[in-house]
């Protein structure tokens, strides 16, 4: 089993609060994504960031991105647990459910520094 590191615990609640704050759909968006990149590892950040993008896509209506999310929320944390998350995935239904990308080379080095 992969574990979060404290600076991936660090980074997910500074993104995460981010969300929060940020002004507009858009920056909410980006801030959930980074969350969700340095959440992976950890079951239940992991989970907890699928419910928060689930959040935001039922505020925009948006039923396509509702559904991924539902879905991703039952399979985050079995793959945090089992190390079996696309690396660098930034949890959209848009990147699909599978899929590895390029971790945002700050992000990289943030959680790599």
């Amino acid at each position: 089993m992969v574990r979060i590191t404290d600076k991936a615990r660090t980074i997910y609640r500074q993104e995460m609060a981010a969300a929060k704050a940020a002004d507009s759909p858009d920056a909410r968006w980006r801030h959930l994504e980074l969350a969700h990149i340095a959440s992976q590892p950890g079951p239940w950040l992991h989970t907890c960031n699928h419910a928060a993008m689930l959040v935001l896509a039922l505020r925009q209506h948006d039923r396509r991105e509702a559904l991924g999310q539902v879905i991703r929320l039952i399979v985050a944390a079995p793959g945090s647990v089992t190390g079996r998350y696309p690396e660098g995935n930034t949890g959209r239904v848009d990147a699909g459910l599978m899929t590895p990308m390029p971790i945002p080379p700050d992000l990289a080095q943030a959680l790599s520094g």
